[in-house]
């Protein structure tokens, strides 16, 4: 049994899906009024055991205690009737009905068998104010930023009176200011003794809020210890069980073959009001190219004009030494180029289709003869890929949608892959993925360079740019204004070039008059 301090104590907990183990004997352990990090890869189990826990799924084997009693939920509604609140990564509230009734739904405050509004919205603005949020609760939920709308479910779980707040991934979608607010509201929630499980892949923030962690690998608990015991560095490793240097990236040798080749891709001049103003960049066979800059910078919107998603106003394109111009993204996919998108789950995936139709879905032209689709070669190419990539499923056939971010990531790839192209545009795509997918992604996409692909990668993270890529071009204003190779690709370097449009390395200045960029490293997404 746990002892007075323990809230929750999850033992011997196993799960599979269709004869695949989900979880292998997996354990967990919060105590009270502690902030604890539940952390693995994607795929590791640690959805899983959130929903075993909260009654999405049912235990196959294995013992849960919540606060002294053994329990076994029916369902989310039941864990939160006694007293576990999950808010997840995306709100799953109801947007057009008011704040205060997204607080308390389901549990409205009654008078003479009647909603009592004034008493309900008194309460959600009592709530709220408590967290520093001074706002309309009258407001549909909808008309409010995420970090609002994360607050807000937040307060739900504090109206129940939960013992047990998860979090998973709720800083995804917030700026600075807002996560110093969101761990605020955490550190007041300890104080009054509510534990909290804090699940994310940002390694800074899980040093800033929580007390302990647990680290699961293949549907196991590999680790628990505090946080002020273990580094960086033994964190990654530990999830990945292996050593961190067998999956970082290495840099292309500025004095390989290819160096002198042939650029494959050459942009001279890309211009595209208002966000595109003097783009130049080349990449060759065998190299990946990184495009860095801050908000508004223009590099996803240079992603979208290079694969022709996006019309340009001026400005050249040269293939292999020809000139071309796009009109429509089929035409740079017939020239071999590929481009996985900023946001995979809108722009990527079609979440209801299967993983097999995901994967061939650029290949289905290729697979159909006379309107019937070759379903034998169709499976075998989804069978090399899964295993050549290493993507976790239980069938090909089930939607693509269940499957951990980080595989999602590893069927885009695989889609533009099974094309053969010649270039590979890939904009974040390691975003929203946990260290170790992310590790899998960067050692393919450098093992993907050597074997002559050419890449072109856009990313937020500066330590990203200076692991993986040969060379890097920094975009200011809609204008490339510096080009870094070899060991001139340095943080401090990129980060001079994004704030003044001045670093080592080939510089153009901005233009007269230009106002400068401002914002966090990101995109702006493509221009409509």
């Amino acid at each position: 049994m746990a002892g007075d301090d323990v809230l929750l104590a999850m033992s011997g907990i196993s799960k599979a899906f269709n004869g695949v183990p989900a979880l292998r004997e997996a354990s967990f352990e919060v105590r009270r009024g502690e902030v604890h990090a539940l952390i693995g890869q994607n795929g590791a189990g640690k959805s899983t055991l959130i929903k075993v826990l909260t009654g999405v799924y049912d235990r196959d084997v294995g013992d849960v205690v919540f606060d002294g009693r053994p329990v076994r939920f029916s369902g989310p509604h039941d864990a939160q009737l006694g007293g576990i609140a999950t808010i997840y990564q995306e709100v799953n509230l109801v947007g057009y009905r008011s704040l205060a009734e997204n607080v308390f739904l389901g549990r409205e405050p009654r008078r003479y068998g009647l909603v009592d509004w004034r008493r309900m919205n008194a309460e959600a603005a009592r709530i709220l104010t408590s967290f520093g949020l001074d706002v309309d609760v009258t407001r549909p939920l909808n008309s409010f930023a995420v970090a609002t709308q994360q607050l807000t479910a937040i307060a739900r779980a504090v109206s129940i009176e939960a013992r047990l707040v998860i979090m998973d991934e709720p800083t995804s979608s917030l700026a600075d200011a807002e996560v110093e607010v969101l761990f605020g509201v955490i550190r007041r929630l300890k104080a009054d003794g509510v534990s909290v499980v804090f699940v994310s892949h940002r390694l800074d923030e899980l040093y800033a809020i929580c007390d302990r962690v647990t680290i699961m690998r293949d549907g196991r608990t590999v680790h628990v210890a505090p946080m002020s015991e273990v580094s960086r560095i033994e964190l990654v490793t530990t999830m990945l069980g292996r050593e961190l240097a067998e999956q970082l990236s290495h840099r292309r040798s500025a004095q390989s073959a290819g160096a002198a080749e042939e650029p494959l891709l050459e942009v001279e001049g890309l211009r595209r009001q208002p966000v595109l103003d003097g783009v130049d960049l080349s990449v060759r066979r065998g190299e990946i190219v990184g495009l860095a800059g801050l908000l508004g910078s223009g590099r996803t919107e240079t992603a979208r004009a290079v694969f022709g998603a996006d019309p340009i106003d001026a400005g050249g394109i040269r293939v292999k030494g020809e000139a071309r111009r796009w009109r429509s993204p089929r035409d740079a996919i017939r020239a071999g180029f590929g481009f996985s998108p900023e946001d995979r789950k809108t722009e990527g995936i079609v979440p209801d289709m299967s993983v097999r139709e995901n994967l061939t879905l650029a290949l289905l032209p290729r697979l159909t003869r006379h309107g019937v689709l070759d379903l034998r070669r169709q499976r075998g190419i989804v069978d090399g890929f899964v295993k050549d990539l290493g993507i976790k499923l239980a069938d090909a056939d089930q939607p693509v949608r269940e499957l951990s971010g980080g595989n999602q990531q590893k069927v885009l790839l695989a889609r533009w892959l099974c094309m053969q192209p010649d270039l590979l545009i890939l904009d974040e795509p390691t975003r929203g993925i946990d260290v170790g997918a992310k590790r899998e992604i960067q050692a393919l996409v450098r093992r993907l360079a050597d074997e002559g692909l050419a890449v072109l990668l856009i990313s937020s993270e500066v330590e990203e740019l200076v692991a993986d890529t040969d060379r890097v071009v920094v975009l200011r204003d809609g204008r490339s204004v510096a080009e870094l190779g070899g060991d001139d690709i340095q943080e401090g370097s990129m980060l001079e070039a994004m704030a003044t449009g001045s670093a080592t390395g080939e510089i153009r200045e901005p233009a007269a008059g230009s106002t400068g960029s401002a914002g966090l490293t990101g995109s702006t997404g493509g221009a409509a």
